[in-house]
This record gives C-alpha cells, sequence and structure tokens, in this order.
C-alpha cells in the first residue's frame, strides 16, 4: 500500500460523521460493532505501513548523514594532501608535490560527490518527514474517533437497555390495567350495594304491612264498639249508660 493511499484513507476515516451514519443505520449498535473493528483493524495496517514508511526515512536520515559525514571527511584529506602538496613543492621536490595536488583534487571529487548527494536527498527528507507527520496526526485523529466510537457503542448499550427495562415496566404496567383487580372489587361493591337496597326494600315493605296490620286491628275494635252500642240501645239502655 503506497503511503498516499494510507494517508487519504486515515484522513477518510477520520473525518466519518458517526452521528449521521448511526442515523442512517438500521441496527446502529450493530453498525458500531463493526466500525469499531473496521477502525481497529484500519489503524492497526495504518500503524504497520506508517511504521514502514518512518522506518524508510530513518534510512534516508542515515544515508544523508552519512554523505555529509563522507563530504567533511573527503574536504580534509584534501586540505591535508593540498597542504602537504606545498610542503613538498617549497621544498623543491615537484613530483611529489604534484601527486599530492593531485590527491587532492580526487578528494575534492569524491567531497563534491558526496555534498550533492545529500543536496540530492534534502527534498526526498523534507517530503517523507512532512508525510510521516500528516500519517501521524492523521493516526492520533483515527485513535480518537475509535475511542468516540467505543463511548457511543456503550453509551447506546446503555441506553438500549434502559429503554427495553422501560418497556417492560409499559408491558407490565398494561397487564396490570388489562386485568385490575379493583375493577372486580368495583362490581362486587355494586352488587352489594343492589342487596343493600334489596334489604332496605323488603324493610320498608315489611313495615308498611304491619302498620296496615295495625290500622285492621284499629278498624275491628272500632266495628266492636259499635256493636256493643247497638245492642244496649236494643236492650233499653240510655244513651249515658252506654257513654259509661
Amino acid at each position: 500500500m503506497s503511503k498516499q493511499s494510507i494517508f487519504g484513507r486515515i484522513a477518510q476515516l477520520a473525518k466519518a460523521n458517526i452521528h449521521a451514519l448511526l442515523d442512517a443505520a438500521e441496527d446502529p449498535e450493530k453498525m458500531l460493532d463493526q466500525m469499531v473493528r473496521d477502525y481497529t483493524a484500519s489503524i492497526q495496517e495504518a500503524e504497520a505501513a506508517i511504521a514502514q514508511t518512518i522506518g524508510n526515512l530513518r534510512l534516508l536520515e542515515q544515508d544523508f548523514a552519512e554523505d555529509v559525514a563522507s563530504a567533511q571527511d573527503w574536504g580534509r584529506k584534501a586540505v591535508a594532501a593540498s597542504a602537504k602538496a606545498d610542503e613538498l613543492r617549497a621544498a623543491g621536490n615537484t613530483a611529489d608535490a604534484d601527486k599530492f595536488d593531485k590527491l587532492a583534487k580526487v578528494a575534492l571529487g569524491k567531497q563534491l560527490s558526496a555534498e550533492n548527494e545529500a543536496k540530492a536527498a534534502e527534498p526526498t527528507i523534507a517530503s517523507q518527514t512532512e508525510i510521516v507527520d500528516k500519517l501521524k496526526s492523521g493516526l492520533e485523529a483515527m485513535k480518537g474517533k475509535l475511542d468516540e466510537l467505543r463511548s457511543q457503542r456503550d453509551q447506546l448499550i446503555a441506553r438500549a437497555k434502559i429503554a427495553d427495562a422501560q418497556s417492560q415496566v409499559i408491558d407490565a404496567v398494561k397487564s396490570i390495567d388489562i386485568m385490575d383487580p379493583t375493577s372486580e372489587l368495583g362490581r362486587f361493591e355494586e352488587k352489594i350495594r343492589r342487596e343493600e337496597a334489596k334489604v332496605l326494600g323488603q324493610q320498608e315493605l315489611a313495615a308498611s304491612t304491619l302498620d296496615a296490620q295495625f290500622e285492621s286491628l284499629e278498624d275491628l275494635d272500632k266495628e266492636t264498639e259499635i256493636e256493643a252500642r247497638l245492642a244496649a240501645l236494643k236492650s233499653g239502655g240510655s244513651q249515658a249508660a252506654i257513654g259509661q
């Protein structure tokens, strides 16, 4: 996998709108679990690729440091050879002086070559350093999103459990409403009230019948008194005597 594709993938995953994805999901909890797995796998893959990229960058930096050190070393050798040539030429040994001047030129050539290699590596090192920094930032963003996903998942599971418990309570309340014992008590109370009313009616009816009996008895006494007085009149008794 190329570094650029890794960076693009990290940027895409890091910018993912979790809430929008959850809103469109039929089963948010399952989707979150899948997203957590995908993010975890992508992070592991990105970490391996970034580690390789960093390793390559460190190799380039080592090569650059070696080129710089080599250039410096050849520069010192060129100075030493040139100085020796001057010394020999001053002593009249022109042949040997020319040899050391040639050695100085060879050293300077080596120095120039090493410097050119170092200069050529600088843009690549700078570019790779920038890419590594971006990859590291993207990886940190991915890890932040993964933490957010895990938090969302945990919150969602907790909310789902609470909602399920509430649903069970509501169902239980509905069952109580359907089989409400108080409604049976109400019907039983109404039955008792009807029985009580029936007893009151019977008592009232019994009382009215007893009053009628007493009234009949009073009428009988009155008729008896009339018959007695009538008998007294027929026997020649006076009205006064009758009244006594």
